[in-house]
């Protein structure tokens, strides 16, 4: 399944054309730069100065055909089907200049330490400030270089982080997978956050992506959380290249894990190693001749445990 949206580029004739078309069933209620946003049975429709017009929803390619040429909508077929491997094909055009909540989460591959998902909102007059920062690149910066930026992110912008535990992941593991976890904390610090900017909305929101859109929306409802956050949600890998805002919740995460992890290897008594490699192996099976409970300190359905198990044989 591909995610459930689709922008198209139009000439100002056309946006014309389309303006009168949707006027109507216009909500009222535009982000920054929009001309108008529209709502056909289960479609929503958001045009921009610009001249490009998203379509999201049931039913969005029936809709945004209507307004484009054939080779068009073969173009928005071939992009449509690749957005689970393309970073950055369903963002519209200046999406880095938008006021955005984005968010990202980090020890997912972990053996030892937490879960963690942050959430952050950047409007566009912060632009600039974060970017001075010097966090563009987040998957560049040092630990110490991000445990200097934190702070700063924590006192200036609304946010919100979800750290789990691995004795509260170990809880819930048995009955949701990985992704489906990582759906549920990136749907709760995005509510987290909007709720602390309301009435404020921010023009999108963007989830650096672990899962195709309908099976992230799919793990939330089975998982029955509600509210389920999906108005103006945008979904790509490389999320921290495409705004700020996801770029700083990686920076957040990250410290937030960081700490955990220093908190953990004091309770063990020894440093506990990022990852899931053979390191990780030798250092559990130490916590297990210890008579220390891995629960505490570790994700125990990863293939570790067992290897430490017979290790320590």
């Amino acid at each position: 399944m591909t995610s459930m949206q689709t922008v198209i580029q139009v000439t100002p004739t056309q946006l014309k054309k389309i303006t009168d078309y949707y006027a109507n069933m216009a909500t009222g209620k535009q982000p920054t730069g929009a001309i108008f946003v529209a709502k056909k049975g289960p479609t929503t429709i958001t045009a921009y100065r610009s001249g490009k017009v998203m379509f999201q929803g049931a039913n969005y390619a029936q809709e945004a055909a209507r307004w484009q040429t054939p080779a068009q909508q073969n173009t928005t077929r071939q992009a449509t089907g690749k957005q689970a491997t393309t970073p950055g094909v369903n963002i519209p055009q200046g999406f880095a200049n938008w006021s955005v909540l984005g968010s990202d989460e980090v020890g997912a591959g972990a053996y030892f330490g937490p879960l963690t998902t942050a959430a952050v909102y950047v409007p566009k007059d912060q632009l600039a400030w974060v970017r001075q920062l010097g966090i563009a690149d987040s998957k560049t910066l040092t630990d110490a270089k991000m445990r200097q930026i934190a702070p700063e992110i924590i006192a200036n912008l609304p946010h919100h982080v979800v750290n789990l535990m691995p004795e509260k992941y170990n809880q819930m593991q048995p009955t949701n997978n990985v992704n489906q976890m990582k759906a549920i904390s990136h749907n709760f610090v995005l509510g987290k956050v909007l709720a602390k900017i309301s009435p404020t909305t921010p023009d999108a929101i963007l989830i650096d992506q672990f899962a195709q859109a309908s099976t992230y929306f799919k793990y939330l409802t089975q998982a029955q959380q509600s509210p389920i956050i999906k108005d103006n949600v945008y979904f790509t890998t490389k999320g921290e290249q495409y705004h700020l805002s996801v770029a700083a919740a990686s920076i957040l995460a990250r410290v937030v894990e960081l700490d955990s992890m220093a908190k953990l290897s004091d309770e063990a008594g020894i440093p506990l190693p990022i990852g899931a490699g053979h390191q990780a192996d030798e250092a559990a099976a130490q916590l297990l001749d210890r008579g220390l409970d891995l629960n505490h300190f570790a994700k125990v359905h990863f293939a570790n445990t067992q290897k430490a198990q017979k290790l320590r044989r």
